[in-house]
Formats: structure tokens, C-alpha cells, sequence
């Protein structure tokens, strides 16, 4: 596993990516109560216009608590991902009762939607006994997970680190608290925090000016790269990119015929590693301030560099943002996605078929995890909105924090065979 996420960090530093076009996967009955529970939890982040930071936490809690309510029925359990024990019932009922418990916990206005799944889930275990026991144990499993999460640094507040960069921000931004969010599974997020951009008078700096200046200007017609920005821009309204990349789990899983306990593996896996990304990138933004490419480029003539020139009327493809450029947090929560899901399946080379919420309806097909996460990162240049120094640097990040999800969580215990590839 070592070498395959030492060679997914080296892809993300150079490689290009590639795109095609195919039809979905076909649907797979046995993980259902997981994607399932999964897209209402997409939904909810749709309707509530979540930002990327609020879906991750909302993800990771949601696949925390199915895993730990599948995981403590099974004859020869796992580590748990947050609580410990083991019930009793049908795994089925503790599982939707679980995701049920957390997200009416957190958006008790939506109850009447997940009641309504919850009852459907329900209705197919047969034993009255094992349905009610296997809903007392979700139930205690989501009642842990709501606790335990309910001061975890995600909470708005006013308080802002000075940055050291060249920004031009509000003073305050909502979002900027989740650089101090309580990580899922890693044990240090500071450890995965950058060391900032390149210096403005360096030539890295002047080569990622003149990529993104030429790339990302909204003047400049280029129907690809401004399909691939929408593609993979992903804002309000929408699953946002931790979503994206469940979707592509959820894809894979099903045409594999992964079982429920696989399933819930996986999901807990990769949305534990999404969450774990929140932190340092956001503590990454807000300590250097870094402006983004349309001040930069607006104000060139104040940064020292000779290679560099003004110019008042560029404007970014993908529009403005108000919220620091280093780095991209879609290059950092796509690396950490594609690196799961490579980890998980022991090859990052799985062929998989994707629609985000903001392709308009386009479904592209991409030849590995790998190959899709450098096009969602390089689509933040496509767009003006990053430079590439800091697509890279949250690209590896991403991996890196994967790297810790997979080889320190939900290890296997008793007589079960180690999962490394």
C-alpha cells in the first residue's frame, strides 16, 4: 500500500490528466443501505447550500456511525471508527437507524424525509426481534457520534489568524473556523498544513502567473477548459467535491457487489479521509492569506517581480472568491478521495463513470482515480481561481492524509488477514 500512495503522491506532482466518456455502472442491491442513507445526506447538503467543509464533517459523521452500527454486529468486528461495543439485530435496521439518528440529530426540519427511508429500510427485515434490536443499537451508535462531535471546532466564530500573505480579504469569513476542525482519524492535522506559496519574486511563482493569466482568463474562449471548470466546480447547491467522490465510491462499490459490511468499510474510509483534509487546508488559507490569481494579476506591478506585468482587466473564468487562494481545497479533497479509493481497492487503475451536480447533466468516464483527481484540481487554473503551486500542494496533502486514514483506521483485529495490498 506504501508504494502505491508514494507513487499516487508523485502523479499528483506532475502527471496530466485524462478524460473519456461511458455509461454508468449498474445498480448493486448489496450495499443499498449505504448509498442510499449516503444520498440523502447529498441532498440535504444540496438543499441546505452546505459549503465543502460542512458536507465532509456531515459525511464522515453519517458513515462513522453505519460502520460502527454494521461493524458491532459482526461475528469477528474490526476497530471501530468511534464507538466501541457491540449490539445485537439485524445489521440492516442498525445501519439506517444510525444515519437516520444523525442526520435528524443535525437537521431535525428534513425528519419527515429520513423517517420515510428509515420505515423503507425497516420494512425489509422480516424478524420483529432483530429489527427492534438492530434499531437500539444504531440508535446508541448515533446518539455516541452526535456527542462526541458536538464541540468539535466546527462552530461559527469571529476569530481569524493574521495571515502572512499579500491578501485582500473581509476580516471575517464563514468557513475560517474549520481550520480548527477535530480530525475523524488522523492523529495531527497540522502535520499536513503547507509551508505557503512559492515567494512572489521567485520564477516558480512567475511561471504558475503567466499558466494561470493565460489558462483561467474568462476573455480567452476555450469551450474545454471552461466545460471542465463547471464540471468540477461544484458550489453552492450542489453535493460539493466530498460528495463527488462518495458518489464515485458508491459507484465502484456497486459494481463490485461489495457486501453491507465492505460497503460501510469504504464509505467510513473515504469520508473520514475527506473530513481530515478540512483542517489543514483551511488552516493553510488562512495563515499565509495568499491572494487569489485576479489580484494578483490586477496588482502585479506590487510584487517585486520583474517577470510579471499588471493587467486591470483580467478576469478569472470561474468568476471571483473571497476566500484566501493557498491551496485548493478541491485538489486536496480530490487527492484524499482518489487515494482512498485507490488504497481501498489496491489499484488505482479502476475505469468508473462520474455526473457531478454541476457537469449539467455530462457524464465522464475516467481510467483511474488518479486521472480524475489531477483534472478536478487542474480545473481550479482552468477556472482563475488557483495557481497551479497550489493545486500540487493540495494535491499531495490529499494523499497524505489518506495515507494515515488507511493504514491506522478500521484495522482488522482477531483472526482477520491484514488489508494490505
Amino acid at each position: 500500500m506504501r508504494r502505491l500512495l508514494v507513487a499516487l503522491v508523485a502523479v499528483a506532482a506532475v502527471a496530466p490528466a485524462t478524460t473519456a466518456t461511458a455509461t454508468a455502472s449498474p445498480p448493486n442491491p448489496d450495499g443499498t443501505v449505504v448509498r442510499a442513507w449516503n444520498d440523502l445526506a447529498f441532498a440535504t447538503v444540496r438543499d441546505t447550500k452546505g459549503g465543502d467543509a460542512t458536507a465532509a464533517r456531515l459525511y464522515a459523521m453519517v458513515d462513522v456511525a453505519v460502520f460502527d452500527a454494521v461493524n458491532g454486529l459482526a461475528a469477528d468486528p474490526r476497530e471501530p471508527a468511534l464507538v466501541p461495543g457491540s449490539g445485537q439485530g439485524d445489521p440492516t435496521a442498525a445501519a439506517a437507524t444510525a444515519a437516520h439518528d444523525v442526520l435528524t440529530g443535525l437537521y431535525p426540519s428534513r425528519a419527515a424525509t429520513y423517517d420515510a427511508r428509515l420505515a423503507q429500510d425497516l420494512a425489509s427485515v422480516d424478524s420483529p426481534s432483530r429489527r427492534n434490536d438492530g434499531r437500539a443499537w444504531g440508535a446508541h451508535v448515533a446518539a455516541a457520534v452526535l456527542a462526541a462531535r458536538a464541540d468539535d471546532g466546527s462552530a461559527p466564530n469571529d476569530t481569524l489568524p493574521a495571515g502572512t500573505g499579500p491578501g485582500r480579504y473581509r476580516a471575517a469569513w464563514s468557513g475560517a473556523q474549520f481550520r480548527n476542525l477535530r480530525p475523524f482519524a488522523i492523529d495531527d492535522p497540522e502535520r499536513y498544513a503547507g509551508s505557503g506559496p512559492p515567494a512572489l519574486a521567485s520564477k516558480e511563482y512567475a511561471r504558475a502567473f503567466e499558466d494561470v493569466r493565460t489558462v483561467g482568463n474568462a476573455a480567452t474562449a476555450d469551450p474545454a477548459a471552461s466545460a471542465t471548470f463547471k464540471y468540477w466546480s461544484l458550489g453552492g447547491g450542489t453535493d460539493q467535491p466530498p460528495g463527488a467522490w462518495l458518489q464515485v465510491g458508491g459507484a465502484v462499490s456497486a459494481a463490485r457487489s461489495l457486501s453491507l459490511a465492505e460497503t460501510a468499510r469504504l464509505f467510513a474510509l473515504e469520508s473520514m479521509a475527506l473530513a481530515d483534509t478540512v483542517a489543514p487546508t483551511y488552516a493553510t488559507k488562512y495563515r499565509f492569506a495568499a491572494w487569489r490569481p485576479d489580484t494578483a494579476i490586477h496588482e502585479a506591478d506590487t510584487d517585486g517581480n520583474d517577470a510579471t506585468a499588471p493587467d486591470a482587466t483580467w478576469t478569472a473564468r470561474g468568476g471571483s472568491a473571497s476566500s484566501p487562494e493557498h491551496w485548493s481545497g478541491h485538489s486536496s479533497f480530490s487527492a484524499a478521495g482518489a487515494a482512498v479509493l485507490a488504497g481501498f481497492f489496491c489499484t488505482d487503475r479502476v475505469r468508473f463513470t462520474l455526473a457531478t451536480d454541476s457537469g449539467a447533466g455530462e457524464a465522464r468516464t475516467y481510467p483511474s482515480f488518479s486521472a480524475a483527481a489531477l483534472e478536478a484540481g487542474r480545473s481550479r487554473v482552468l477556472g482563475g481561481l488557483h495557481f497551479e503551486f497550489s493545486n500540487r500542494a493540495g494535491l499531495v496533502s490529499g494523499v497524505r492524509v489518506a495515507y494515515e486514514v488507511l493504514t491506522t483506521a478500521l484495522r482488522p483485529t482477531g483472526q482477520r488477514r491484514s488489508d494490505d495490498c
